[in-house]
């Protein structure tokens, strides 16, 4: 090892330098996301440039055909272009919502702000920060505590990473170190957290990642139904067509599973840890408490209509629980 450090020295500080002119590179998870990103752009390019190389009928037809292959290159890039819209959206961030809060309070009731540093976050109060005893709640400390049950303290509301108030449906994110509004999961192959003010898009990514899926499929199936071809290219297409399946079957049903979510206004963690999150546990399992039907839950997430949920009612949760009858169909009661 002694006779070895010598020479890797130089390719340590080489590999350093250019670490530091390249700040998305010199954080190992800003890095591993941008790999993944490139990894799944050389994916799509794969697929369809093994039929440019290999296909001689595949190009004769984009030349007698040219609006066939504009469309598929159209939806091609509008797939590519919505991917990284979405990579690069912001999922809604507390911290963020917690200052539009305060400041907005505070231009209103013409109270001077002060930043204090907070762990990691810097965060903006009203007024003099207390220097002992009790701590007065800020505006939107008391626009969180309206949102829970009467009674509620909030310092059992208090993140123990970031130090916010976490209204419902928050949740903190520890690769992104941030508290998440409407947490639904941590896409790697974002590089972000999709949440309340990313979900829609995410929605639209995996639906046109889906027709692109189906449109490349059927482009394959009918390569493999034409003349005789060399065995080598057979085996690499039979490759690509499994992996193809494979993908297709994963992003149709995340776009069902995503369809159900936003039609019933829930996410995956409160659908997959719904017995660990506190107000959430003695709810019945079919009662989704956050949903204000399909129509309004539609156009809550597609028109961006960002507010904040509380938390319904005994009485709410008592009349959502009802059993359907044949009047509430006719009334149309889940809309």
């Amino acid at each position: 090892m002694g006779v070895c450090c010598p020479f890797l020295r130089p390719w340590d500080r080489a590999r350093d330098r250019f670490l530091i002119n390249l700040p998305c590179l010199s954080d190992p998870v800003r890095r591993s996301s941008l790999l993944l990103k490139l990894a799944l752009v050389a994916l799509h390019l794969v697929f369809i440039g093994f039929l440019f190389v290999c296909d001689a009928e595949f190009i004769e037809k984009t030349k007698r055909d040219p609006w066939y292959m504009a469309s598929y290159f159209l939806l091609f890039s509008a797939t590519l272009v919505q991917y990284f819209v979405t990579s690069g959206s912001s999922p809604g961030y507390v911290i963020d919502a917690m200052r539009d809060v305060c400041e907005t309070d505070a231009l209103f009731r013409n109270v001077p702000t002060n930043s204090i540093q907070s762990g990691s976050v810097v965060v903006t109060v009203e007024g003099e920060p207390a220097s002992g005893g009790r701590r007065t709640p800020t505006s939107w400390g008391k626009l969180v505590l309206d949102l829970y049950p009467p009674g509620t303290s909030l310092r059992n509301l208090t993140c123990g990473y970031c130090h916010v108030e976490q209204p419902p449906r928050a949740k903190h994110c520890h690769d992104c170190d941030r508290c998440v509004l409407q947490f639904d999961h941590h896409c790697v192959w974002l590089g972000t957290c999709v949440g309340q003010k990313n979900h829609c898009k995410f929605w639209w990514y995996i639906c046109e990642e889906t027709a692109l899926c189906i449109w490349t499929l059927i482009m394959y199936i009918d390569y493999m139904s034409n003349v005789a071809k060399p065995w080598w290219k057979n085996a690499v297409i039979t490759l690509l067509l499994v992996i193809l399946v494979i993908s297709l079957i994963f992003v149709l049903l995340l776009l069902i599973f995503h369809s159900y979510l936003i039609l019933t206004n829930q996410s995956t963690y409160e659908l997959v840890r719904r017995r660990r999150i506190p107000y959430m546990r003695n709810i019945p399992e079919r009662v989704h408490p956050f949903s204000r039907g399909i129509k309004r839950n539609l156009y809550n997430v597609c028109c961006g209509n960002y507010n904040l949920d509380s938390l319904p009612t005994a009485f709410e949760l008592e009349d959502r629980s009802r059993p359907y009858t044949c009047l509430d169909m006719l009334k149309c009661r889940c809309c």
